[in-house]
């Protein structure tokens, strides 16, 4: 590949080396926690900054009370760079430049936008003439987007004209970071530019309003709905940012499909979200994790029933569901009903299993309720006093009172078993409690299925449920995320590298890549709900038989699963992930130097993704583990960018190299994989002579 061009074939980009070239990542969650994009690039930092050092710098608002204890000041090494900012500050701009105190501690630009907000009303008006984005006076966010947009489209223009070799990529995530990308293009900046939505503003919109969104995605009148909803003026600058960007992308493929209709761009390609999985790595000792924080859990729900616990502890699983307050999207309705038929499947059946299902999403609470502290508190007591009699057989004795009908060291007790720990602030309005009345789950003494409502997030200090999220989930038997919106799911993510088995839907970026990766998914732990191509009630009973279906299964079999979940890891490691960052900066640059790539005898002219349909099974002699530190295949193997017509020099990570297996007896599952069309030009295809399907 050549490293210079003098000048691009239409003439309006002047030479730089794409060779080395600079990165700047902008988003609105760069040392400030909001939401979930804080997650993604501060799990992200450290490959990055592996690939490019201080070549790498995050661009975001100064949130001065995060930034005093996230970041560490420095002074600029690079002169162009201090010049930059020099100049920026001469005109009163706050700047914070330095270290981000997190793994990889990759370098943060943060300006500060309360220095700028002088310029307002004129940055509006430019905005209008610039790109007819209107901008009505009472929107502070959008107020916010603005102004960080101007003030990065100035910093990039003053950073481009004293740093004139190296070529500059600018990646922006999510609307609210991009207003400086219909003004790099306006004022032709040469910066190519990345941008990534992780949710369309519409799409969450029209969801969260019980609309059948995917089967009238097409129909939309796009311009309309947002008028009604009262978004439109965000709606235009995430549709300028989608437009006016060298390479567009999203985090998963049915988000893919909702930007081609909503945004009227198909996206060049999906750049899914990874994890930092060595931060949740237990090796061997994951099994021993779920058993102890399992025994935390066992605590909670002894306290919470007190006087009415009259399950086996051996006998209940534990199952959950978290994330924001989100009725429909989350698909908290679809769960709750399903636990109605779980409930009536397992009395009819006489089965002696519990399902004991926790809800955690915060809600407006006014304080803990009074039996949930009290039962706790009778708890502790118990323990103390067993502790100090006989601490050799105090589990014995501990478990024995506890049992209902008549606990004789426990408090009288109020029937039935709350199912809220809290007061809320509008109990007879709040939609989950609702649905559970609707389908009577009471917490009766007969129901094989109880369920704990938890209005906020998990913390260790919590007075009653005293566990970290990531504690508790380790605990869980299984994850329940049901949801109808989900562009990529954390949730479910988590779960897997932490080694719980969850339920997700194709619905979800998750689910949706799990599905395309792993053809029998649900052997690994990963159970798929079809949300798109049946009815509701169809769905709601093929999520009770896999609910019920897990809770058949025995101890040593979901001993097995959990194991087979955990292997699945590295199929969600940054280390894998981070090559479509690789890839989408590489066709940023081949399309906007052009003449850097020339020569190579690579057909360029589809930069678009398609999506390989064809399943390739490998008759395993030995049944694998997904598990490998070699070469693995990436999820743009799957559906990403066109590394074969673009010669984007990824062969190393084509082929998909499965390793003996650890224990072959208990994994009698094979591996079915989907493998796109066509390989990279010049290179054999690593499943060259392994038959088809039904072949």
């Amino acid at each position: 590949m050549s490293s210079t061009v003098s000048m691009s074939e239409n003439g309006d980009r002047p030479g730089r080396e794409v060779k080395d070239h600079f990165l700047f990542e902008v988003a609105t969650e760069v040392a400030h926690r909001v939401g979930g994009i804080y997650s993604v690039i501060k799990s992200k930092a450290p490959v990055t900054t592996a690939e490019y050092g201080d070549r790498y710098t995050l661009i975001g608002p100064l949130n001065h009370a995060s930034a005093a204890v996230e970041v560490e000041e420095l002074e600029p090494t690079s002169p162009e760079l201090a010049d930059s900012i020099e100049a920026m500050r001469n005109r009163g701009i706050g700047i914070l430049y330095g270290r981000w105190l997190i793994e990889g501690a990759p370098r943060v630009l943060l300006i500060d936008t309360k220095t700028a907000y002088k310029y307002l009303d004129e940055w509006k008006a430019d905005l209008w003439n610039v790109a007819s984005i209107p901008s009505p006076p009472g929107d502070d966010e959008t107020n916010e987007a603005i102004v960080l947009g101007y003030l990065v489209a100035w910093f990039l223009g003053e950073y481009v004209s004293r740093q004139k070799t190296k070529a500059v990529i600018a990646h922006f995530h999510e609307w609210l970071a991009g207003v400086a990308l219909p003004l790099t293009k306006k004022r032709r900046m040469d910066v190519t530019t990345i941008f990534t939505t992780h949710a369309t503003l519409l799409g969450r919109y029209l969801c969260a309003g019980s609309v059948d969104f995917y089967n009238n995605l097409q129909w939309f009148d796009v311009d309309a709905e947002a008028g009604k909803r009262g978004i439109y003026h965000r709606y235009c600058i995430e549709r300028a940012a989608a437009h006016a960007c060298d390479v567009f992308t999203t985090v998963s493929h049915i988000t893919a499909f909702e930007s081609e209709h909503l945004l009227k761009r198909k996206p060049d390609g999906v750049l899914p979200n990874g994890l930092n999985v060595t931060k949740f790595s237990a090796m061997h000792e994951f099994q021993n994790l779920h058993q102890q924080s399992k025994e935390k859990i066992h605590d909670f729900v002894r306290g919470h029933f007190y006087g009415h616990y009259d399950f086996n502890p051996e006998d209940t699983l534990y199952f959950f569901t978290a994330g924001r307050y989100e009725f429909r999207n989350k698909g908290v309705d679809m769960f709750i009903e399903s636990l109605a038929r779980l409930n009536h499947r397992l009395k009819a059946s006489g089965s002696k299993t519990t399902v004991v299902a926790f809800i955690i999403m915060p809600a407006q609470t006014s304080s803990l309720t009074v039996e949930a502290l009290r039962g706790q508190a009778v708890i502790k007591s118990l323990r103390d006093t067993v502790d100090v009699i006989e601490r050799g057989i105090g589990r014995r004795i501990f478990e024995r009172p506890c049992l209902a009908p008549s606990p004789p060291l426990c408090h009288e007790a109020t029937w039935p078993t709350p199912i809220v720990t809290h007061n809320m602030v509008n109990d007879n309005d709040d939609p989950i409690l609702n649905q559970l009345r609707r389908v009577q789950l009471f917490n009766h003494p007969t129901d094989r299925v109880k369920v704990v409502f938890h209005p906020e997030f998990l913390n260790s200090s919590n007075p009653v449920l005293p566990m970290d999220y990531d504690d508790f989930v380790r605990g869980t038997h299984l994850g329940v995320f049901s949801s109808y919106y989900e562009p990529w799911g954390y949730t479910p993510a988590e779960c897997t590298v932490m080694g719980v088995p969850s339920i997700t839907t194709n619905l979800s970026g998750f689910g949706c890549y799990m599905e395309e990766l792993i053809e029998n998914s649900s052997d690994y732990g990963i159970y798929i709900v079809d949300r798109r191509n049946k009815g509701v009630d169809d769905s709601v009973n093929e999520l009770t038989s896999q609910m019920l279906e897990f809770c058949q299964k025995s101890r040593r079999q979901r001993i097995n699963q959990r194991n087979r979940t955990e292997r699945l890891s590295d199929l969600l490691d940054w280390k894998r992930m981070g090559m479509e960052y690789v890839k989408a900066r590489q066709l940023a640059l081949r399309r906007a130097y052009p003449a850097s790539f020339s020569g190579e005898g690579h057909d360029s002219e589809d930069d678009s993704f398609g999506i390989g349909d064809q399943k390739i099974s490998r008759p395993f002699s030995v049944p694998g583990s997904p598990r490998d530190r070699t070469g693995m295949m990436t999820p743009g193997d799957f559906a990403s960018l066109q590394e074969g017509r673009e010669g984007l020099s990824t062969e190393d990570y084509v082929a998909w190299k499965l390793p003996e297996e650890e224990d072959p007896d208990e994994y009698p599952f094979p591996l079915t994989l989907r493998s796109k069309k066509g390989g990279i030009s010049g290179t054999a295809s690593p499943l060259e002579g392994i038959p088809l399907n039904g072949n």
